[in-house]
């Protein structure tokens, strides 16, 4: 039995949290082609420096270049914009969310602690150009300051303007679950920025075998809830994100990055707090939501990277390449 889904079926049904795109494409000549972008993920509204957010990190295959895990796996917070884009694009994203985040509190780096910023990223070099890095510092605060609480765009846009999934057009993809009792009710949203997978693999759909010129492939996976849990609580919920991903097809390949993120709004760390013991309210392992949250987590993916292919459109990219929409 799947459970009740969202209202907009994404990961803003999840109260504060917003999603912003910048997508970036442009035919520069016979040769090359622009096809990239960033997507940017906000837990809240507020400073998200000065109010942390409880996360926790997975790494299912660690061919990656992503920046800030290491910090979320010491501490369990999340302090910046989840960050989403190419695999040469991380430097200037990580610059611009840094800049943005300077600009919006004035004492990082100079009367408290220094920040971490979170990017992700997959590897669009089969349609971008991507030794040109067309993204700059700007792209990423333009995704920030343009993030919003409205339904996400999916497919070919932001981050995932250039990726392939299962040998058709893939990128950003995303989806919601309610989980509730007589007494409490919560939600889980998955947002995937979708970059893997062979035709034949697919488990959802019927595809005959055709061979693309594409690396393993990689695949970001975030989780958002509005449950209180922590840290060690939000690592179980990442690493369900793993049964969603194989699901659908994956065999979590040898070159792959395989990446997933959760976090919860609930439970936020006051920075300026400026007192010895921290107290918070989290749910019991052994409550009956904590094996719908698992049920939610598995769900969402999967049917998160179904989304992209299905809302994506068929692109063309460098050297006259063509990447079609999956016959969904």
């Amino acid at each position: 039995m799947t459970l009740s889904k969202g209202k907009s079926n994404c990961m803003i049904d999840v109260k504060g949290v917003k999603v912003g795109h910048v997508t970036l494409y442009e035919k520069m000549d016979e040769e090359n082609t622009i096809c990239t972008g960033v997507t940017a993920i906000l837990p809240h509204p507020d400073n998200l420096f000065n109010k942390k957010t409880r996360a926790a990190k997975t790494v299912i295959n660690g061919y990656s270049k992503a920046a800030g895990l290491v910090q979320i796996e010491e501490l369990g917070l999340l302090e910046s914009p989840i960050m989403l884009t190419n695999t040469f694009s991380v430097g200037a994203v990580w610059q611009g969310a840094l800049q943005y985040m300077l600009d919006q509190t004035k004492e990082i780096g100079d009367t408290t602690s220094s920040i971490n910023i979170v990017v992700g990223e997959c590897n669009d070099s089969y349609l971008n150009s991507i030794r040109h890095q067309a993204i700059k510092p700007e792209h990423a605060i333009q995704a920030i300051k343009g993030a919003s609480s409205d339904p996400v765009e999916k497919g070919a846009v932001g981050a995932g303007k250039g990726m392939v999934c299962f040998g058709y057009k893939g990128g950003i993809g995303t989806a919601s679950r309610v989980v509730s009792t007589s007494n409490e009710k919560y939600t889980v949203g998955c947002l995937v920025l979708t970059n893997f997978g062979k035709r034949e693999e697919a488990l959802f759909a019927n595809w005959d075998k055709m061979q693309l010129d594409t690396p393993d492939g990689s695949i970001i996976m975030v989780i958002a809830t509005d449950v209180p849990l922590y840290d060690r609580q939000l690592k179980r919920l990442a690493t369900r994100c793993a049964v969603g991903l194989a699901r659908t097809g994956s065999h979590i390949a040898n070159e792959s990055g395989d990446i997933a993120i959760a976090f919860t709004t609930a439970n936020t760390y006051d920075h300026n707090a400026g007192t010895s013991i921290e107290s918070m309210t989290f749910l019991r392992d052994d409550h009956t939501i904590m094996n719908q949250l698992f049920q939610a987590v598995i769900e969402t993916t999967e049917e998160a990277i179904i989304s992209s292919l299905k809302s994506a459109e068929t692109t063309e990219g460098r050297k006259g390449r063509h990447l079609e929409k999956a016959p969904l």
